[in-house]
């Protein structure tokens, strides 16, 4: 049930007609933006348009949020400007082709960027160099001179690099750009502070200050759960490179993903009628108030659509038809430069007749919660090929089967990648495929699809 249909005001005590409805071309079953409008559209839809009305029901509401336009970043076309810092690992480990290809990826990002974007370099091992305070790109040779500079070391010091990448961001007023700190890694970290929890929670710093942190880690050493968690607690994305040669790709693949975000700060809000209750947002732990259900969710890009499940309990109910969450989506956005907000009302009809029920049941939202249940077993088996509690064949058994549910779904990324997390652990792979099943995990979680 969309996001179109209007209740009696007398019903919920209030006034849906009061609100601004959100108007999205449907296609393909996802909503579209209009040209020339506001940058983001939204849809809402409940797992059952029925609710028997003398139970406790336990129900989902799904969110889907899509960005207009072409996929990605379009060369010479409008876009936001951006404010980067590559934060890059030169520990003795990244020594002969890593740095080399690290370098040819840095140049191929100067390459991409403008004299409106402004970009850092900070380098770390045992030390911390800031390589290239944060400037204009308006010497891009003068610049890829400057990398050329980097040369492999002794250590590890990831969170003292991280931290100096983020200081070189805010360094410069973030209103208007889109920020990032690309962090690359091949290690764990042997200087500096260590602990994955106070990393990860000085991450949290980080993103308060509006700076979000994509993890790339390269290699058979790095920690795995810290980079994702970085990632995580940052909002930014989560790249595991098993090869020296796939560092310029994959740094490409991100910064034109940077280019194309049309959409920031966004915020989503349920607001909720007596008798309604959220327990979880899928990936996304909210904040709960009294009557309300909110969480922000990470940059959106052109062509992108961002789906969130939400899990809720309905107390029994007159029967009637109700709105049982009224959805609030605001965000700065790059077409039109303003805060944009649009609603969207979850519907249910409360039912005397308990045989309609079944009939009412959404396949999409079905298939949402599927994918959301496929994430938490992929942990599941993920922890049984950690402990050694799966043989190869029942591991082999277990990616497969969630293989083809990708598959038959649609979501040939997710299929891709459990696919090589499953050639990996065949080949002796454990480590390749921990990393490739928590990547993932994580864009499941995200609910991003392009």
């Amino acid at each position: 049930m969309d996001q179109t249909i209007r209740v009696n005001p007398t019903m919920m005590g209030g006034d849906p007609n009061r609100t601004q409805m959100a108007q999205p071309t449907v296609m393909g079953g996802f909503p579209q933006a209009a040209p020339g409008g506001p940058s983001l559209a939204l849809n809402v839809k409940v797992s059952n348009r029925y609710a028997f009305a003398g139970d406790r029901t336990r129900a989902h509401v799904l969110t889907q949020i899509s960005a207009g336009g072409a996929g990605g970043f379009v060369p010479g076309g409008k876009r936001l400007p951006v404010n980067v810092c590559l934060v890059i690992d030169r520990s003795g480990s990244m020594d002969g082709s890593p740095i080399q290809y690290v370098k040819k990826a840095c140049e191929h990002v100067v390459d991409l960027l403008t004299p409106d974007d402004v970009l850092s370099i900070v380098t770390f091992e045992e030390s911390v160099e800031v390589l290239m305070p944060a400037r204009r790109v308006t010497d891009p040779n003068l610049i890829k001179q400057h990398i050329q500079r980097i040369v492999a070391g002794t250590t590890t010091n990831l969170f003292d690099g991280l931290y100096a990448g983020g200081s070189q961001v805010a360094s410069v007023p973030m209103a208007g750009y889109v920020t990032r700190v690309l962090l690359l890694t091949d290690g764990e970290p042997t200087a500096g502070l260590k602990d994955f929890q106070s990393i990860v929670q000085q991450v949290a710093d980080l993103k308060a200050r509006g700076i979000t942190v994509t993890a790339l880690g390269f290699g058979p050493e790095y920690n795995e759960e810290l980079m994702a968690g970085i990632a995580r607690r940052s909002g930014g994305n989560y790249y595991y490179i098993e090869r020296p040669e796939q560092i310029p790709e994959v740094f490409q693949k991100e910064m034109l993903t940077i280019l194309g975000v049309t959409a920031k700060n966004i915020r989503l809000t349920l607001t909720l009628p007596r008798g309604v209750t959220v327990r979880q947002c899928y990936g996304s732990p909210p904040e709960l108030g009294a009557r309300h259900a909110a969480i922000s969710l990470p940059d959106i890009e052109r062509g992108a659509t961002v789906t969130k499940l939400w899990e809720v309990d309905y107390d029994p109910h007159a029967v009637a038809t109700f709105r049982t969450a009224k959805v609030i989506l605001s965000w700065d956005d790059g077409a039109t430069g303003q805060r944009e907000t649009l609603t969207a009302n979850a519907v249910v009809e409360f039912t005397g007749d308990a045989a309609r029920v079944p009939s009412g049941a959404d396949p999409l939202v079905s298939q949402e919660l599927n994918a959301m249940q496929a994430a938490r077993d992929l942990e599941k088996t993920m922890m049984g090929m950690r402990t050694q509690q799966l043989n190869l064949a029942d591991l082999t058994a277990a990616l497969n089967k969630t293989q083809q549910m990708f598959t038959q779904q649609g979501n040939t990324e997710a299929a891709k990648t459990v696919q090589m997390a499953a050639q990996a652990a065949q080949r002796g792979d454990t480590g390749g495929a921990e990393k490739t099943l928590i990547g993932t995990i994580y864009s499941l979680d995200l609910g991003k699809r392009s």
